[in-house]
């Protein structure tokens, strides 16, 4: 019996109990602790390189009161990246791309970002939504569309995480597929289709963690404007 393309995207259950809550608390068992030596592995110290560097970068355009959010906008970045990359592993499942886990993350912290500004600075966060020198007739029109562009945000954020991986895992398992058939037919062809798969798995490495990235730049970006 022939298999859906789109089979490798449902949560893997064992009697009848959903296991993405295992697939979620995976990659924080993998990424290894800091130890209290005065000198740590290759690997730990590779990591702690890689934190600093990535905070200080996504932290140096925000303002000290949003440096709260660096410990959790960087373990964010680590659990999205983590998931991204373990998915691309055989027999393996991406939570990543279910639309309710990153809706259920992208929702929560861009409306935190907003209420922030509500609370700290209500004037420049209600300026948003009229730009300066807007003529008068257009006032109305431009506070619906800027009103409708801020809602669309936390949507744009889990569709774009959702609809890139999604689109690259398809890809790979019809490329993956036609390889297969044509090995015992034309096994040039089958190789030329080997080494597009073999490219195109790098390419969605990369992917993986650019989307990451992503996504966890516009949050910084929106609390940026409301910090």
């Amino acid at each position: 019996m022939m298999l859906s393309f789109f089979d490798q995207f449902m949560s893997p259950t064992h009697l009848g109990i959903p296991l993405i809550a295992l697939a979620l608390s995976l990659p924080w068992v993998l990424i290894p602790t800091p130890t209290n030596r005065w000198l740590n592995n290759r690997l730990l110290t590779l990591q702690a390189w890689f934190i600093n560097r990535f905070t200080q970068q996504l932290m140096l355009p925000i303002n000290l009161g949003g440096h709260k959010w660096a410990v959790l906008l960087t373990a964010l970045m680590l659990l999205l990246i983590t998931l991204n990359l373990l998915g691309l592993l055989p027999y393996t499942f991406t939570p990543t791309t279910q639309l309710s886990l990153n809706m259920g993350l992208a929702v929560p912290l861009w409306l935190a970002t907003v209420i922030i500004g509500m609370r700290n600075q209500p004037t420049a966060a209600l300026g948003h939504l009229l730009p300066e020198g807007t003529p008068v007739p257009l006032i109305p029109v431009l506070i619906i569309i800027e009103t409708i562009s801020l809602f669309i945000r936390p949507l744009a954020l889990g569709v774009r995480l959702t609809a890139n991986l999604t689109a690259g895992h398809l890809l790979i398992q019809l490329i993956a597929t036609a390889a297969f058939v044509l090995l015992p037919m034309m096994p040039a062809v089958a190789i030329l289709t080997s080494t597009v798969l073999f490219l195109l798995t790098l390419l969605e490495v990369a992917v993986a963690m650019i989307q990451a990235y992503v996504f966890v730049l516009l949050l910084s970006l929106y609390l940026q404007e409301n910090v």
